[in-house]
């Protein structure tokens, strides 16, 4: 018997009282009528349009006035006071909801004087075509679905490749962020490599203690914690010393170990340095490993004159990470993975199932759903094409200059100022720098300060910890922070340093 008589027989009679439910016009009609709210009236639309509209213009004109960091007592805990329920709310009611516990809450990375964590840069022009995306409904993941989306997408990957030095055979995709298309990375390596279960516990990956912590989560999800972690010794600015990586190889060879991976940062999160990537390319060659570099953060720079010459070496990984919600200013959401040789993409994330048997494939344009983890994706091409076809790359290249330049005016003022140290020249956008007070403890001093920051909210910054001494970073990321922005912040960090020293 066939599957289509086996589902028609016997146990069909079973489902009869469902099937006259559908049979009935009238039923049907009801639950058509209830639906309707999903398809909004020409007037429901109007609505829609302008008040949502008018909220984000209010945004918009009010973002560099507000704080960049509001920690309350209540913590939103409002919002759990209007649950979803059966019955929806008006849409007043509900931009009020957005408004009270939501967009005057926890971090504004939109403020240019957000300076803490790597920010999105929420580019407005990014919300429209996420807008027009979402409405359009077109899904990217597969050619023959949308051929417009998936080739507006191969196009992204073709020019990021490009900017970096990747030769023609390169290929990726979009991802979600740095953290996902790191895990496609590892799992790119590790089938190119032929490593399997057994080959796990000999396995050995060299990174610095300031590789990105997602990689260490890369490697448990994809199966390989066994793995063996080298934390490769750094030079005096918080670079991956060659020499060590070298000898370290050549050492865990002699073990009859596995040396497998290599994973250079282009620019750190913590330090906002670049290791040395032209001589860890060199090493990785000779040694027949695979490169892959992090450069979520500081990739993009190589848009930029000043970038390019601190990101030499790049374009001889393998296996390249980059954000454009970062430093392409775009939301939260838009991450990329490039690997230098593309062929080595379908079989490490390749598979069909036999409902797309009519999803057809085609030999000029791969489809992302065969290249990366994600069937159903977002279009997320429509939110970087539509503002780097409206605005050209020019802005974006003097942007990316500009922090650069403004990283280095930071560093140097903070040079000047009484009291204060600093740490490395900065490769691309973040100063790390503390204050060492006359007597005390300077750890101590300093998280006091970085508190202090926090509860005045004009401006943000973050702590870290290196080699066991508290320091404070000065990330320089959005598009909207100029000097006057780094020359407020400045005023503002030494008059909490000054009211720490009189308590």
């Amino acid at each position: 018997m066939d599957y289509l008589a086996s589902i028609a027989g016997p146990g069909a009679e079973t489902h009869r009282e469902t099937m006259n439910s559908s049979l009935n016009p009238g039923f049907l009609a009801e639950l058509a009528q209830q639906a309707s709210a999903l398809d909004p009236t020409q007037e429901e639309l109007e609505e829609l349009f302008t008040k949502t509209g008018n909220y984000a213009r209010q945004h918009l004109a009010t973002v560099r006035e507000t704080p960049a960091y509001v920690k309350s007592k209540e913590r939103s805990v409002g919002l759990l006071s209007s649950p979803i329920g059966e019955e929806g709310i008006s849409l007043d009611e509900a931009l009020q909801l957005l408004y009270d516990f939501v967009d005057h809450e926890g971090l504004n990375s939109g403020s240019p004087r957000y300076l803490g964590y790597i920010p999105s840069g929420g580019l407005v022009h990014s919300a429209f075509g996420d807008f027009l995306a979402a409405v359009g409904g077109r899904y990217a993941g597969v050619f023959h679905s949308s051929p417009g989306a998936v080739r507006m997408e191969n196009m992204l990957i073709r020019w990021m490749a490009q900017i970096v030095g990747y030769p023609r055979g390169a290929g990726g995709y979009l991802a979600s962020g740095g953290s996902i298309a790191n895990l496609s990375a590892v799992i790119t390596a590790r089938e190119a490599s032929g490593l399997r279960g057994a080959d796990y516990d000999r396995a050995v990956i060299y990174m610095t203690a300031h590789t990105h912590h997602c990689v260490d989560k890369a490697l448990r999800i994809a199966g390989m914690g066994s793995s063996i972690r080298r934390r490769v010794a750094e030079d005096g600015h918080c670079r991956m010393s060659p020499d060590a990586l070298e000898k370290t190889i050549v050492a865990d060879k002699a073990s009859g170990l596995n040396p497998w991976l290599i994973v250079g940062s282009a620019g750190t999160t913590n330090t906002g340095t670049v290791d040395p990537l032209s001589e860890i390319a060199s090493i990785a060659r000779s040694h027949h490993l695979w490169f892959h570099v992090d450069g979520a953060y500081g990739a993009f720079f190589a848009l930029c004159p000043e970038g390019q010459e601190v990101l030499s070496g790049i374009n001889q990984s393998n296996s390249l990470v980059l954000d454009p919600h970062k430093t392409l200013f775009l939301p939260f959401g838009t991450g990329a993975l490039l690997v230098r040789d593309q062929e080595f993409l379908g079989p490490a994330h390749g598979g069909r199932g036999e409902y797309m048997l009519d999803m057809d494939s085609d030999a000029h344009e791969l489809s992302p759903a065969y290249l990366s983890p994600e069937l159903s994706k977002h279009f997320r091409g429509l939110r970087m094409w539509l503002p780097l076809k409206l605005l050209g790359v020019a802005p974006f290249r003097a942007a990316l200059s500009e922090k650069i330049h403004l990283a280095r005016y930071a560093y140097e003022r903070l040079r000047e100022f009484e009291g204060f140290q600093v740490g490395s020249y900065p490769d691309l956008s973040i100063v790390t720098f503390r204050y060492v007070p006359e007597k005390g403890d300077a750890n101590e001093f300093n998280l006091a300060l970085v508190n202090r920051l926090h509860q005045d909210g004009r401006a943000f910054l973050t702590s870290t910890r290196i080699r066991g001494t508290i320091v404070l970073r000065l990330a320089i990321v959005s598009f909207r922070t100029h000097l006057e922005d780094i020359n407020e912040t400045l005023e503002i960090l030494c008059d909490h340093v000054n009211a720490l020293k009189e308590k």
